[in-house]
């Protein structure tokens, strides 16, 4: 089936399974690793992407239903070699830690902030709700948002 996507403001064409998930396209695809697949049951969140400003499991999108959208993933925060503020910030607060969680939490994160430049710290944690640590107990994670939006 052909496709056409928009990911990280570039057009692709594509020829595909229709049964292809998004997540499975954007990895085995165009390269783009680093959205994770952890549950492939929209539980974990590490494979969260910000669809139209939204952000969504992309292991439960089957890939032609994203068409016309505007995809963005984590490879979409550090421009020109520098890490975007909340990247910078999950750094200096010590939310990363094995890292497996981190893009689909710097993706839910974004979406929060590209809606709410200015959240609380429960909308923070109402954002984050659908992602799933095991290390850093959400704290951290918390924290780095607060930084960001206190810059």
């Amino acid at each position: 089936m052909a496709l056409e996507l928009n990911v990280n403001g570039v057009d692709y064409h594509l020829e595909v399974n229709p049964r292809l998930r998004l997540l499975d396209v954007l990895r085995d695809h165009l390269g783009l690793t680093g959205t994770k697949e952890g549950c492939g049951e929209g539980e974990c969140g590490a494979c969260t992407i910000i669809m139209d400003g939204v952000a969504i499991n992309s292991c439960l999108l089957l890939a032609h239903q994203a068409r016309g959208k505007k995809i963005l993933t984590v490879e979409s925060l550090a421009q020109d070699g520098e890490l975007d503020r909340l990247q910078k910030a999950f750094i200096d607060n010590g939310a990363v830690q094995c890292g497996y969680c981190t893009p689909g939490m710097l993706m839910s994160c974004k979406a929060l902030l590209m809606r709410n430049p200015n959240p609380s710290e429960e909308e923070i944690r109402i954002a984050i709700e659908g992602n799933l640590c095991r290390c850093t107990g959400y704290t951290k994670i918390i924290r780095a948002v607060k930084d960001v939006v206190k810059k």
